[in-house]
């Protein structure tokens, strides 16, 4: 993962604005020549509807539904840190809390939460800001957010757990290793790491070949890392049918494949951010960078044992930093496997949990 200064001259955040509105009208031809279980499947009246240009919330999927889906697992709720915490939780054996990431929910965990749940008491998580959870104004640095991790737990009734996390969750599940490491017995990091200097270096135009669909083991150009710190414009842009034209160009972007998504694991999600405060409560979570590029910087190398799984263009970026940031720490690249590794390729996820937890 890279990321975005937080103060970038005019004429830059002109750049990015024309650029994300070319986006929109790209994904907007496009849409009709879409097939199999993209966008052009997803019956826009299940994901939002509008009304006077604003976001109603969607209302095809509820967490009571989707958990149906997964004997032995329930819907759990608790106040952590001041917000309201969602979780799924099943099976027995030592903790193991799994974070999502953007723009999924906990439901991306799905595939692997029966496995796990047969050798752990899985809990996933969905942070603040995250579907059923609080969305408040403020706390979305990653310091404060693996407070409310940590906050959790105790709750829960645990002294030291195993943690997982996934793109912005795993910034959270490595932060929560950095300030509580005696409450920290393992940890994962699935193809991403916390926010460092390299976030800094991401150009403003993209690099050759990494729009190149022929490619699909292509380095990645994360424009919305800086779209996304920019107050309101998501808000304001991705109204009507452009959230799910926008969010399932990301969806087919970062796959493997651009059917690494299913159409109904793509109308959860797009259900899910199309709620009040939804995008803009997950837009904070990039807002926070900068800090939490700071905030790195006070940490000490973690001292827990890390394992690192990266896709084909999210291995290398997570090798370096674990490296220079976890001594006690292995990454492993998953071939033919692009950023949605849960949904991807579950089996792989599993086996190399299953290893590593052990």
């Amino acid at each position: 993962m890279f990321g975005n200064q937080s103060r970038w001259p005019a004429k830059c955040t002109a750049i990015l604005l024309i650029a994300a509105l070319m986006l929109l009208s790209a994904c907007a031809r496009n849409s009709n020549e879409q097939d199999g279980e993209r966008a052009a499947d997803i019956n826009p009246k299940k994901v939002a509807l509008t009304t006077a240009g604003k976001l109603t919330p969607g209302k095809a999927f509820s967490d009571e539904e989707l958990v149906k889906e997964l004997p032995g697992f329930k819907n759990g709720y608790k106040e952590a840190n001041g917000v309201k915490l969602h979780y799924v939780e099943g099976g027995k054996g030592e903790p193991l809390f799994l974070l999502p990431g953007w723009p999924v929910t906990w439901y991306s965990f799905r595939n692997m939460m029966p496995e796990l749940a047969k050798y752990y008491h899985v809990y996933v998580v969905e942070y603040r800001g995250m579907g059923s959870s609080d969305k408040p104004q403020s706390g979305y640095d990653k310091k404060t957010m693996a407070k409310d991790i940590y906050e959790l737990a105790k709750a829960l009734g645990y002294k030291s757990i195993n943690i997982a996390g996934h793109d912005i969750g795993a910034t959270i599940a490595y932060a929560y290793a950095a300030n509580y490491p005696e409450a920290t017995k393992k940890v994962v990091l699935m193809d991403a790491s916390h926010p460092n200097d390299n976030f800094l270096k991401i150009p403003i135009l993209p690099p050759p070949g990494v729009y190149d669909e022929s490619n699909p083991e292509r380095p990645k150009f994360y424009w919305w890392f800086a779209v996304n710190t920019i107050p309101g414009l998501s808000e304001q842009m991705l109204q009507d049918k452009q959230l799910d034209l926008v969010y399932n160009w990301i969806y087919d972007y970062m796959g493997y494949t651009k059917d690494a998504l299913s159409k109904k694991e793509r109308e959860v999600y797009l259900a899910a951010y199309s709620q009040p405060d939804a995008l803009r409560a997950g837009n904070e979570w990039y807002k926070t960078f900068r800090d939490d590029i700071e905030t790195l910087k006070t940490y000490k190398p973690l001292s827990v044992p890390v394992l690192g799984i990266g896709g084909v263009s999210g291995y290398g970026m997570l090798e370096q930093f674990l490296n220079e940031h976890a001594p006690n720490s292995k990454t492993v690249k998953l071939e033919k496997t692009g950023h949605w590794i849960m949904e991807e390729n579950p089996q792989a996820a599993i086996k190399l949990f299953r290893e590593f937890f052990r």
